[in-house]
């Protein structure tokens, strides 16, 4: 007995019995931008109203300090360090959901970031945790260096390993209805900013 699949499947090949091939599209091929990949990134991200500075590596922990002010937020085991702010929570025991609700927010690193689309990607790595600590705060900062930039989502789905947990973050949460009436923060943080630390000696833009 054939089953619906093969019912189906049959009843389309009969429709289109007789057609004329069809030429293949060929190969997809990316267009590459004239620009730096990470000035291409830090374009993306503001697009998604994300708040990005570009200072190089040896900058990175007064940015941090910076950026943050009196914000009393939880670091991720693994984060790096040098990088630390002077007062964090660490998630060790890990954090109740009440206990993250209270914080104002999260440092982390993340796995790779995409150029092309202005995406970092979180896989539970060093330095990033676990998804409720870049989930449930309001505040999300981001630190990443410019070697970890990638053209585009393919480049960026070849580096990463599917059996992980992986959480892509495109600006801060936002949604929209039906009338594009956008609402920010029905996901996830609603204010995110993005580090980058380049070797370059200069940074090549500022907020």
């Amino acid at each position: 007995m054939s089953s619906s699949r093969d019912r189906i499947l049959a009843a389309v090949r009969a429709a289109v019995a007789g057609a004329p091939e069809v030429p293949s599209a060929g190969p997809h091929e990316w267009v590459r931008p004239s620009g730096g990949l990470l000035e291409l990134f830090v374009e993306r991200l503001r697009d998604y109203r994300a708040v990005v500075h570009v200072v190089p590596a040896e900058e990175v922990r007064a940015t941090v300090a910076e950026v943050l002010g009196e914000r009393r937020v939880v670091v991720p085991e693994g984060f790096p360090p040098d990088w630390l702010p002077s007062s964090f929570l660490r998630d060790e025991p890990p954090l109740s959901v009440v206990e993250l609700d209270r914080v104002d927010g999260v440092v982390s690193t993340c796995a790779v970031a995409v150029a092309e689309t202005g995406t970092i990607v979180l896989d539970g790595g060093p330095g990033q945790g676990r998804r409720a600590l870049t989930l449930l705060p309001d505040y999300h900062l981001c630190v990443l260096t410019d070697n970890q930039i990638v053209p585009s989502l393919s480049e960026a789905v070849a580096a990463l390993d599917p059996h992980r947990p992986l959480t892509w973050i495109s600006g801060p949460s936002a949604t929209s209805d039906i009338e594009l009436n956008r609402v920010e923060g029905v996901h996830g943080p609603r204010t995110l900013n993005v580090i980058v630390a380049t070797r370059r000696t200069t940074a090549p833009d500022s907020p």
